[in-house]
């Protein structure tokens, strides 16, 4: 059974998504902690009501950036985690921290990267007059929302739309996606390699496409 380790900064909802498709038996897999740099955000909470083990360091604490890594991700090391999943992790993690989980670690991203890496991805889509958005799973590399990608899934933004509501729209799909995905490495089908990713033994070349019934499949 596939050991997750959850990075979150905020709400939580899409670990949420993850312990509720395990829970349900659509995910073989367990979330054996729940590590984040916002003690007082929506996910450790939901961590601790679960009784999921869970780990909160606030940076203020730590006098640079490398030392805030390097306390986190020995707390995330200790768990032994055979994928860490960052779901709304706002902080920008450090190469040293990277490297030792190296072909491990996975992004879930608003936007139909590499369109719109960083912030404000709903707001960006729209003020390009974007006739379609959605969202990205990536492995996690040094650069900026830049790692191999292993799926998306597409929404069509309509002409009313605003930030808050495409953001709505979008965020019930995100959560499909990165289920779907976390499945498909859970069963062996989807295998992350330093540089590039394989879906059922092919060296991926675009990412997977979730669909309407919440299957990845080729692009």
């Amino acid at each position: 059974m596939l050991r997750i380790a959850v990075l979150a900064s905020g709400r939580g909802s899409n670990l949420q998504a993850l312990a509720t498709a395990i829970a349900d038996g659509h995910l073989p897999a367990r979330i054996v902690g729940v590590f984040s740099d916002k003690p007082a955000c929506g996910a450790i909470a939901f961590a601790r009501a679960q009784g999921l083990p869970a780990v909160a360091l606030a940076p203020r604490a730590y006098p640079e950036r490398a030392a805030h890594d390097e306390a986190l991700f020995s707390a995330v090391a200790a768990v032994q985690p055979d994928l860490i999943v960052c779901a709304g992790y706002m902080r920008i993690i450090g190469a040293a921290a990277l490297e030792r989980f190296e072909a491990r670690m996975i992004n879930v991203h608003p936007s139909l990267l590499p369109r719109y890496p960083g912030l404000d991805t709903h707001a960006r889509a729209l003020a390009a007059g974007d006739r379609e958005h959605g969202a990205s799973v990536h492995a996690v590399i040094p650069a900026l929302d830049a790692g191999p990608l292993l799926s998306q899934v597409r929404i069509d933004v309509r002409p009313h739309d605003d930030a808050a509501s495409l953001a709505q729209r979008l965020l019930p799909r995100e959560h499909a996606l990165l289920v779907a995905t976390v499945g498909l490495i859970a069963t062996g089908r989807l295998r992350l390699f330093p540089g590039h990713v394989e879906h059922d033994g092919q060296r991926l070349s675009s990412p997977l496409m979730l669909g309407a019934d919440d299957r990845l499949t080729g692009a």
